[in-house]
């Protein structure tokens, strides 16, 4: 059994770029991999691979290396990907509809079972061959089917009461795409908050700080 006390997030964090690259390795046929030529893909060093993988008990053998197979399944039992997680998504609109359509929810232990909106001109039309409801009918979905985890599409300023609503249903899980801080007002959910527009920014700086590098040379 993995060890899970006190893992940093930082290390928590790096697991899904290891799931990555240890999932391409495999469908490339690369049986065993040496945490030096993982480091390198990961642009780290081959002690802090080994440490991060330390917190969880160790895989690999010395002078062996990892097998890509065996340290693929025990990243995916860490990151809780063999059991399934119910969830529904609020908001079909475009954004919603590009998470729906083009994210591999099964493989990452997610099962999309309802998807919920306010425009009557998509309420009963089908996303991912499941059928979109009209928002007022979650609390009934819930009752019913009990999801674990809600996927937020929604904007900013609708979010804080469609999450009272959610919360009341004891959803306490969120994928969070409305830049609504959830934990402002619960301590006890889990949130992953995704804001694209951090990821442009940091860009922009990488961007600006390289020309400007450059021109001093």
């Amino acid at each position: 059994m993995a060890k899970r006390d006190n893992i940093s997030m930082l290390v928590v964090r790096r697991l899904p770029r290891y799931y990555r690259f240890l999932t391409e390795l495999q469908a490339e046929g690369v049986m065993r991999i040496s945490s030096k030529e993982l480091a390198d893909k990961m642009h780290l060093t081959a002690s802090q691979v080994r440490q991060d993988f330390n917190c969880f008990g160790g895989f690999g053998q010395q002078g062996y290396g990892y097998s890509v197979e065996q340290l693929k399944n025990e990243i995916e039992s860490i990151l809780g990907l063999k059991e399934q997680k119910k969830a529904i998504l609020v908001g079909a609109g475009n954004l919603g509809r590009a998470v729906a359509s083009h994210m591999a929810f099964e493989p990452k232990g997610i099962s999309l079972i309802g998807i919920f909106d306010k425009n009557e001109k998509l309420i009963g039309t089908r996303l991912r061959n499941v059928i979109i409801s009209d928002t007022n009918q979650i609390e009934l979905f819930c009752k019913k089917y009990m999801p674990n985890l809600a996927i937020l599409c929604v904007p900013k300023e609708a979010a804080q009461q469609l999450s009272r609503r959610l919360y009341t249903m004891g959803i306490r899980y969120y994928w969070n795409f409305s830049h609504y801080d959830l934990t402002n007002d619960y301590t006890d959910v889990v949130v992953e908050n995704v804001h694209m527009s951090d990821s442009l920014l940091t860009l922009c700086y990488r961007i600006s700080d390289d020309m400007e590098a450059k021109s001093r040379r």
